[in-house]
């Protein structure tokens, strides 16, 4: 039983374009909430990077608790997205190739002022809608994927453990409704 999960057939199924762009996204992930952690001795999540940002505009106390720290926060939030950015304008352009990239099959690419540019086809609605129901789950559930599933599941907090396996199986159960139902972008 053991020897078949780390059967080869069993990779080739499950990754069928390999695991290596996996490996060194989460290595990357890992290696960042490394350093925002030895940096400040804080756990990396996106959601209380981006809610730090509410301290400036609004007086509430529950954002107010960020003034001390939200400078590096936005700094952070804003890496990501910089982040996000270059790998576009390198990999998903083609200006830089790797086995690590294989287009993605929801989009197009597109020339945009002399670059290459992939772009989604999902409808800005559904991009929309989605965003605020993770927003309101992210609320909710005190934090996001990457604060519960990077730190929170390293450090084995029960509360992450069980906020991991919730979004886990709301996902794939999500996942196999849609795909069930022929629902495109």
């Amino acid at each position: 039983m053991v020897t078949e999960l780390f059967a080869p057939a069993l990779y080739e199924t499950l990754f069928p374009v390999g695991i290596s762009r996996y490996a060194v996204g989460g290595l990357l992930v890992g290696l960042g909430a490394v350093v925002i952690y030895l940096g400040t001795g804080i756990p990396a999540g996106a959601s209380t990077f981006l809610e730090s940002t509410l301290s400036y505009v609004s007086d509430q106390s529950r954002f107010q608790r960020y003034v001390s720290s939200r400078d590096w926060r936005v700094v952070f939030t804003l890496g990501i997205i910089a982040g996000a950015f270059v790998y576009a304008l390198t990999f998903q352009s083609g200006l830089v190739s790797s086995g690590l990239y294989e287009s993605g099959t929801t989009g197009q690419l597109y020339d945009v002022g002399g670059l290459t540019v992939w772009m989604t086809d999902v409808q800005p609605w559904r991009l929309f809608l989605g965003g605020i129901l993770v927003g309101i789950g992210t609320r909710i559930g005190k934090g996001c994927t990457s604060g519960h599933g990077v730190c929170g599941v390293g450090s084995a907090s029960k509360t992450s453990i069980v906020g991991v396996m919730t979004f886990l199986i709301v996902a794939i159960g999500t996942a196999q409704v849609v795909m069930a139902l022929g629902v495109t972008p």
